[in-house]
């Protein structure tokens, strides 16, 4: 058996082609255009790919696009008030800070002076905080970007048990959340483990879809997937030869599997696209308050 594969790229061009459509009626209908501001301070290079990838989707949706770059020496008071200013300005919908931050800034306060209205991104304790009671306002961008690909391949997750492994606040917690909500493309019954969790391959093994995001090189084997379970691979990391790979062990995981997620090229795009919805979604949502 030789798993299909779960083509993020492919989806994510379908979607983005949605989500232009929409923003061009809104922006007919109330002469705005969805306006997301994103914020890089020094010069990482994954960072830097990253914001320009999210620019790039953005003007190609027909979206406003700012970017802020300020040295890595910057103080936390001074990326303080920038975030002020943007929160007060009625053009920026959206505000992206790009982490990782430099060690002298806190990167927990900064995502906590976004204004709740424009974390686009969800990180902060309001919107995670609604997503918990049930009744959220944005998704974050990587797990519903997950939810999203499993829909629309035609996974079932109401029912079904879904292992997550990995239990950050970016991706484990909140992708647990979603998935246990009572709502269509939800209802799924979910474990979340984690590198302390014993027997781990014996939970994983239960799973009828397996969502990897721990951090660690092919850590997920084929002897820890049970044969037919979806396997989805959130992480990315850079072997010694300059391979790009996942969290799972791809050749070895899609002769077990029914269905996987490529890395590059999977959960990747899908998290740039919910990234625009959730900047339309709140250009939607400023301009019914204003």
């Amino acid at each position: 058996m030789s798993a299909v594969l779960l083509d993020g790229k492919k989806l994510a061009q379908t979607m983005q082609g949605e989500i232009a459509a929409t923003a061009a009626v809104f922006t007919q209908k109330h002469g705005i255009r969805p306006g997301l501001a994103a914020v890089l301070v020094g010069d990482n290079p994954a960072s830097r790919i990253y914001v320009r990838n999210k620019r790039k989707a953005c003007q190609q949706a027909g979206f406003e696009s700012w970017l802020h770059e300020l040295p890595h020496e910057c103080t936390q008071a001074k990326l303080l008030d920038l975030i002020r200013r943007l929160n007060q300005d009625p053009t920026v919908h959206g505000i992206l800070v790009q982490l990782p931050l430099p060690p002298q800034i806190d990167e927990k306060a900064i995502i906590q002076a976004v204004s709740p209205l424009k974390d686009v991104d969800a990180f902060g304790s309001e919107n995670l905080g609604l997503l918990a009671a049930g009744h959220p306002r944005y998704l974050p961008c990587t797990p519903h970007g997950v939810q999203q690909l499993l829909l629309r391949n035609g996974v079932q997750l109401e029912g079904a048990h879904v292992v997550i492994v990995g239990r950050s606040a970016i991706v484990g917690k909140p992708l647990a959340l979603i998935l246990m909500q009572k709502a269509a493309g939800a209802n799924a019954t979910v474990t979340v483990c984690h590198s302390r969790s014993r027997n781990l391959a014996d939970l994983t093994r239960q799973a009828d879809v397996v969502v990897v995001a721990i951090g660690l090189a092919e850590f997920l084997k084929a002897d820890m997937v049970r044969p037919g379970a979806v396997v989805v691979d959130v992480g990315i990391n850079r072997l010694p030869d300059g391979k790009l790979v996942g969290d799972v062990d791809f050749a070895a995981v899609r002769g077990v599997a029914s269905a996987i997620t490529p890395v590059p090229g999977g959960v990747g795009p899908m998290t740039i696209t919910m990234l625009l919805h959730n900047t339309l979604s709140a250009a939607q949502l400023q301009t019914m308050k204003s």
